[in-house]
């Protein structure tokens, strides 16, 4: 483990359990804004004209979250185990995770989606690639996962979604004419 990413996660981390607020915020950003942004996700595609794009978009999202973190955060713990920040330093952490850190199933699955977002509304893609880094800073906070664990399942994550939606050019243009 790099020493600025674990010095970076303790500057981070050492605000938790000093403030209220803070806690109380990194709870609801770390675990409850993800159910909005599904939500998010869902009204969004709702508001597609014509229910062939509706369904398009939902696919495409769901696609790039079943690669991201479905398939290969999966793949990636199966063959590579780094333990939480929580195991290490040996502390309670805010909220309750287990398994291997790396990468973060949480940043792999928000920001796939993001870019699916980003694709069909660049001004609600723009929310979601901000909203997704706040919930990785949190899950930081709340002290469930290093740094580069939140790096890592960024880039994996905008990765998927950007193949998925390359991989789904041909019935994109054939919906779009």
């Amino acid at each position: 483990m790099g020493a600025l990413n674990q010095s970076l996660f303790l500057w981070i981390h050492h605000f938790a359990g000093r403030y209220v607020f803070l806690d109380v915020a990194g709870i609801f950003f770390a675990n409850y804004l993800a159910y909005l942004m599904v939500v998010a996700f869902l009204v969004l595609a709702y508001y597609e004209v014509g229910w062939r794009k509706k369904f398009y978009v939902l696919c495409e999202g769901a696609l790039a979250v079943i690669l991201a973190r479905g398939i290969l955060t999966e793949l990636i713990r199966l063959f590579y185990y780094h333990p939480r920040p929580f195991v290490v330093f040996n502390f309670t952490p805010l909220i309750a995770e287990s398994g291997s850190s790396f990468p973060s199933g949480h940043m792999m699955l928000f920001f796939a989606l993001a870019v699916t977002v980003w694709y069909v509304n660049r001004a609600w893609g723009v929310w979601f690639l901000a909203l997704s880094a706040v919930i990785g800073v949190a899950r930081i906070y709340v002290g469930v996962h290093w740094p580069l664990d939140i790096l890592g399942g960024a880039v994996i994550g905008l990765a998927s979604g950007i193949f998925i939606h390359w991989l789904l050019r041909e019935p994109r243009e054939t919906l779009y004419r």
